[in-house]
Formats: structure tokens, sequence, C-alpha cells
């Protein structure tokens, strides 16, 4: 590869956490990265050449969907996931997609797969998904990288977690004993190795990458808590069968990261020693995690994200009460509130128990975490509606001795931070 004639390469998953990373580092070096995913507004916004492509649209399961975007291109990077799924959604991201890709591949053109150490026992449906990815990828020549805990300037799922944990109040949180190895690769140092493998392939079969240290997991929430510059605090040590029913109790509400799969992981520790293959150092987790001082922005996060799903849920129960209310609670309670208006008794119970109605489905929305950008949205305009409807029709709620419509401020300020924590890229 020379400075007048880049090497091209089209990357999958390049909206994520490790795809992110590996775009921006092959773009340092003078490649011309294609960047894939199935939001690309933000990608174009960086000045990425950029694939809109959905891998769980059927389209994507066709050679011919991909054959046109691989004129010119050298390389292929699929670093594209799924780690909770439907099981459609699953098959789709893992298996037909990347098959059909890999059947589109030239001649010329080399392919890795990003996959993930540890699948080869777990019992997971990404897991069981990914074996079956990395054999149709083994059946196509693809090389396979299977990199440990990665982390980087930024955080995302797993890493925030830590993170979070880290920035806990009075005590510092740990899976188990604290006593699980881990060997984390900073992002930057894995796309270094992707590199490499696309300049020169190793041999066939999946190749492990990690850093070269080895640390706890006490030892590693320890060194953020005092990155982020917080004072030392006792570790709190949760007992596997409490960590695995919280996990359970995530995974019922959908409150990401709180899973088994999480906690499993934490559990049995991430190692991953570097396949004799891959002659790329990384740096060691002791040297890169203070390569660069935590910002606010950094702390902020850290202590936000145990705390954007507790509102996701404090929100539910305002919405289930507020249902409950619109639907049961009789009309001689809540029409002398509202004094005279120009609506009739009839029509405004009939908007209260809508209201109920709409109240409980924003409830139940909550709880399944279904589309959680556009209702935290919903919420804001359902929220002001209220306000504006309530103000023309009895204008003196806001006098009202406990707050009355005074409380819809503070509740629309807070439902405007959780849209804003919503957006998670």
């Amino acid at each position: 590869m020379t400075a007048s004639s880049p090497a091209t390469v089209l990357l999958l998953g390049a909206d994520g956490f490790i795809g992110r990373h590996i775009a921006f580092a092959l773009r340092r070096e003078g490649w011309h990265v294609i960047a894939s995913a199935r939001r690309t507004a933000r990608l174009d916004q960086m000045g990425f050449a950029t694939l809109r492509a959905d891998l769980t649209d059927p389209a994507t399961h066709d050679p011919a969907f991909w054959r046109p975007h691989l004129a010119g291109v050298d390389h292929v990077v699929n670093a594209a996931g799924l780690l909770n799924g439907s099981e459609a959604a699953f098959t789709a991201v893992h298996q037909l997609a990347p098959q059909a890709l890999y059947l589109a591949l030239p001649d010329t053109c080399t392919a890795l797969l990003i996959s993930a150490i540890g699948i080869e026992t777990a019992e997971t449906p990404f897991a069981s998904h990914r074996r079956v990815g990395e054999k149709i990828a083994r059946d196509h020549g693809v090389t396979i990288l299977r990199p440990g805990l990665v982390l980087g300037d930024t955080s995302y799922g797993g890493s925030s977690l830590l993170r979070a944990f880290a920035a806990f109040p009075l005590v510092t949180p740990v899976v188990g004993r604290g006593d699980q190895p881990f060997n984390p690769i900073h992002a930057d140092d894995l796309a270094t190795v992707i590199r490499d493998c696309l300049r020169n392939p190793p041999p066939p079969g999946p190749h492990a990458v990690g850093g070269p240290e080895t640390l706890t997991l006490a030892d590693m929430t320890r060194a953020y808590r005092n990155w982020l510059g917080l004072s030392r605090a006792p570790l709190l040590r949760l007992p596997l069968p409490l960590a695995r029913a919280l996990g359970s109790v995530g995974d019922a509400l959908r409150l990401v990261p709180i899973s088994r799969t999480a906690v499993d992981q934490l559990s049995a520790g991430v190692l991953a020693p570097t396949s004799e293959a891959l002659t790329t150092p990384g740096r060691p987790f002791s040297t890169f995690h203070r390569s660069r001082p935590a910002g606010t922005q950094d702390l902020w996060h850290a202590r936000l994200y145990l705390l954007r799903p507790l509102l996701r849920l404090t929100l539910a129960l305002l919405w289930i009460v507020s249902g409950l209310l619109g639907l049961f609670l009789p009309a001689a309670q809540f029409l002398p509130l509202l004094g005279p208006t120009a609506l009739p008794a009839a029509a405004l119970i009939a908007l209260a128990r809508l209201g109920g109605l709409a109240d409980l489905a924003i409830a139940l929305a909550l709880l399944r975490n279904w589309r959680p950008r556009l209702m935290a949205w919903l919420q804001v305009a359902l929220v002001a509606l209220y306000t504006l409807a309530f103000t023309i029709l009895a204008p003196a709620l806001w006098l009202l001795p406990l707050g009355g419509l005074l409380k819809n401020l503070p509740i629309l300020a807070l439902l405007l931070i959780h849209a804003v924590l919503e957006d998670e890229r």
C-alpha cells in the first residue's frame, strides 16, 4: 500500500464500539474505509464513505446485494455482531448476511471476521450463533480473530459497566470474589493487529488476541476508580447467585447492560492469550488506561450509566400509576379539581380514560425497552400536551398547594435527560 494507492476496506459493523476504532485507525494510516452499518448518518458526518446495510434485511442475504459494493475493494472486515435479539436476528447477522458476503468476494479480496474469545464453551445465543458464523467463515478462507476484553478511550456495553462499578458511591462492586483474570487489549492496538492480518493473513484457524498484562477484575475496577479521581472504596463482593438473579431480572426488564450474559462473563473472567501467529505487540492495561486524563464527561457517564435503567423503571412506574388513575379514579374525585370548563363532564371522563390507556401503553413500552429513543421523545410530547391541555381547560391547576401542573416542569426536564441518555451513539 502506498500513499498514492491506498488499500480499500469494506468494514461491516462500523458504527459499533470496535468498528469505529477500526475505521478511524485504518483511515489515519491512509486506507480508504467504506463504513457499513444499519444507520450511517453519523458515519457520513464523520467523513466516511458509507454503505447502509441492515443485516437483518433479507436483501443482504443474497450475494447479489454485495457484489456491486465489492468492486475495487481489497479487504473486508466483518465487525458486525449481535449480543441480544431474536433467534431470527441472530441467524441473519451472524450467519445469513456474512455467508452471502463471503460468496460475493472477488478472488483478490481478503476477509477477516472479528469474533470473540470463550465462545467454544459458552452457552448463550451469541456464542452458539457465533460458532456457526465462524464455521461459515472458515469454509470461505476468512481469517478469524477472537479478541478478549476490548477497552478504549470511550466505552460501550461491558466496558461502560466496568466504569460504572468503578464510580459506584461508597463501595466498589465486583462479581464474585473479584479475582477473575482479564488481559484487556486497547481497541487501537486491536486495529493494528487487524491491519497486519489484512496485509499478511495468518495461517487458517481462529486466533486469540489479548493484551500483554493480566490482572484481576478487582484490580482493574480499582484502577478505573483511581483514573476517575475517586477515593478508594471497599470492595462489595456480590455472591454469584445474587449477581445471576440480578442479571435475570435485567434480562426480563431489558436493563442493558445488567444481564445474565454480562454476569457470567464477569464471573468467569476474559483471558485471551495472543496467538503466536500474531506478532503485533499491544500495550499493557497499566499503560494505556493512564494515557489520557479522565474528563468530566467520563465521570458523568460512569455515574449515570446505572442510573439510566433506574430512570426508565421510575418513569414506567409513573406512567403505570397515572394510567391506572386515569382508568379507574371515580369521576367525582377528579372533576371538581378542574372546575368549570368548556367541555361537558362526559367528554372529560372519556379523555381521562383514553389518557389512562395511553399512559399504560407507554409504561409497557418502557418495561420492554421498546424503541427507547422514540419512546423518550413521545413521553416529552405527551407530558407537554397534557400540560397545555390542562392549562387551557383549568389554568387554576397551576395554583394548587401541592404543585398541580407545576410538577410537570421538573418531569419534563427529567424526560429530556432520559431522551439524551437513550441516544447511545
